[in-house]
C-alpha cells in the first residue's frame, strides 16, 4: 500500500469498539487511519465495522507514535483513556497509579509527532486528578493537581488547551450520558466548542425551529419485541425489583395524565442504579436515557391498558383479555378524560442493540460478532457499549473545530438520519 505523505491522518487511542472512531467517521466521510488498543474483542468489534483502518492490538505505551505514523502527518489524535479509576462509580475499591497515567500518553504524542489537534474524553472526575494516599485513595489535599500538570505539559509544548463537560442529548443521541473534552491544538487555530442541536422540547429555540427536541427513550425500543407478564414468569421476580416496578407504575401510569403510548397501550421505561444509599431511579420514556453502565441495568416495564367501563371488566382494544383475578390488583388510570384499567404489567431488559442505539451508534453497526464472525454474547456487547464514546460528540466536536476534515455529504446523510 503506497501512504500518502500530505494528507494529514486521524488516529484513535484507546479506540475500543468504535464510539469515537464512528463519530470521527460521521463528520469526515472517512474511516480512522489508524485504531490502537490492548483489547482483541474490543479491537475484533472496531475491525468489523472499520476494516480499513490500520489496526494496533497493543497498549498504547507499547505503540511508538513515530514508527506508526510513518512520516505522515497527524491531523487528530483521540485519547479516550481507561476511566475507572476517576469514575464515582468504582466507589472505595484502591485505584491504580497505572490505569490513572494513561492519559499521559497524549503527552507523548504531543512531543513525538505532534498532532495538529488533540481530543480527549473521560469523566467528569478526571479533572480531580492527583496523587494517591498510602491507602491507595485519591489525597484529597492533592486533588486536581496532576491534572493541572497535564495540561501545563501540553501548554510547554506550544498547545492551546481548553475544556468542557457536555451532555450527549444536546447533540442529537438519546442518553444524557455527560462526559469531560479537552482540546488542545498548536495551528494558532481557535478552539471552538460545538452549539447543542437539540434541547427541552419547551426551550424557545426549539419552539422556534432553531434546536430540535430532545430524543427520548422511547425512539430507541423495538416494539415488536415482546415484555413478558410479571405474573407468568417461572421464576418470580425479586422482592426488590417488584418494589422499583410498583414505584414505576405509581408516578409515570397511575400518576400521571398522558403516560407514554404506544398501539393503545401506555408504556414506560425504568431505569435504576444502586448507589449509595440504594438510590433507585427510573425514568419515562419521553426523555433521554439515562448514561449507560458496562453491565445491564435498564429494565422497560409495560403497563397493559383497557378502557373501564364501571363494571371492574375491561374490553381489551386490540388483543382478548387477560384474565382478571379475583384480587383487584390492577390499576385505574385516567388518560385524557378516559378511564382506563392495568390489566397486566410486562417487564424485559433493554437489549444490546437498543442500548447502542441509544449511545448514538448508527443502527447498522455491527456489535453482535467480529470481523472474521464470531458471536459475542450479549454481555460483551453491552459493555463495549457502556466503554464506548457517544458517536454524536466526537461528531460534532470534529465539526466545529477540523471543518476542512468534513464531509459535506456526511453532514446531509447525518441530518437526514435524526
Amino acid at each position: 500500500m503506497q501512504l500518502d505523505l500530505f494528507r494529514e491522518i486521524i488516529v484513535d487511542n484507546f479506540a475500543g469498539g468504535g464510539g469515537a472512531s464512528s463519530g470521527i467517521e460521521l463528520a469526515t466521510g472517512l474511516s480512522v487511519d489508524i485504531a490502537i488498543n490492548h483489547d482483541p474483542a474490543a479491537i475484533a468489534m472496531h475491525k468489523a465495522n472499520h476494516p480499513d483502518t490500520e489496526h494496533y492490538l497493543e497498549s498504547v505505551w507499547e505503540v511508538d507514535p513515530i514508527e506508526v505514523v510513518k512520516g505522515r502527518k497527524v491531523g487528530l489524535a483521540w485519547f479516550s483513556p481507561d476511566c475507572t479509576h476517576f469514575s464515582k462509580a468504582k466507589g472505595g475499591t484502591p485505584k491504580k497509579k497505572e490505569v490513572r497515567g494513561l492519559a499521559w500518553v497524549a503527552v507523548r504524542w504531543a512531543a513525538t509527532v505532534r498532532p495538529r489537534v488533540i481530543m480527549l474524553e473521560n469523566v467528569e472526575e478526571f479533572k480531580t486528578w492527583g496523587p494517591l494516599d498510602e491507602n491507595g485513595q485519591p489525597d484529597p489535599d492533592k486533588k486536581g493537581k496532576t491534572f493541572f500538570s497535564f495540561i501545563n505539559a501540553l501548554k510547554h509544548l506550544g498547545y492551546e488547551v481548553d475544556f468542557k463537560e457536555l451532555r450527549a442529548c444536546d447533540y442529537g443521541a438519546p442518553t444524557t450520558r455527560k462526559r469531560f473534552f479537552m482540546i488542545a491544538r498548536c495551528d494558532g487555530k481557535p478552539i471552538t466548542w460545538p452549539d447543542a442541536t437539540h434541547g427541552e422540547p419547551d426551550e424557545l429555540k426549539v419552539q422556534l425551529g432553531l434546536k430540535k427536541p430532545y430524543r427520548t427513550a422511547g425512539e430507541i425500543i423495538d416494539w415488536s419485541i415482546p415484555t413478558p407478564s410479571i405474573y407468568t414468569r417461572k421464576r418470580p421476580l425479586a422482592k426488590n425489583t417488584m418494589i422499583r416496578i410498583i414505584r414505576g407504575i405509581e408516578k409515570f401510569i397511575i400518576g400521571t395524565d398522558s403516560p407514554y403510548i404506544v398501539n393503545a397501550k401506555a408504556c414506560f421505561v425504568q431505569h435504576y442504579y444502586t448507589h449509595q444509599g440504594s438510590e433507585v431511579r427510573a425514568s419515562g420514556l419521553d426523555e433521554p436515557l439515562a448514561t449507560i453502565p458496562t453491565a445491564n441495568r435498564f429494565g422497560l416495564v409495560t403497563a397493559f391498558l383497557t378502557k373501564y367501563y364501571g363494571s371492574g371488566i375491561g374490553q381489551s382494544l386490540d388483543e382478548p383479555l387477560h384474565t382478571i383475578p379475583t384480587k383487584d390488583r390492577f390499576g385505574l388510570v385516567t388518560v385524557r378524560g378516559e378511564d382506563y384499567r392495568i390489566t397486566d404489567i410486562g417487564m424485559r431488559m433493554l437489549q444490546p442493540r437498543e442500548l447502542f442505539n441509544a449511545q448514538g451508534f448508527p443502527q447498522d453497526y455491527i456489535i453482535d460478532r467480529d470481523d472474521e464472525g464470531n458471536s459475542y454474547p450479549k454481555s460483551a456487547q453491552v459493555a463495549r457499549c457502556g466503554n464506548s464514546v457517544a458517536p454524536p460528540f466526537a461528531e460534532h466536536i470534529v465539526r466545529a473545530n477540523l471543518p476542512e476534515l468534513c464531509s459535506e455529504e456526511s453532514k446531509y446523510r447525518r441530518l437526514v438520519a435524526i
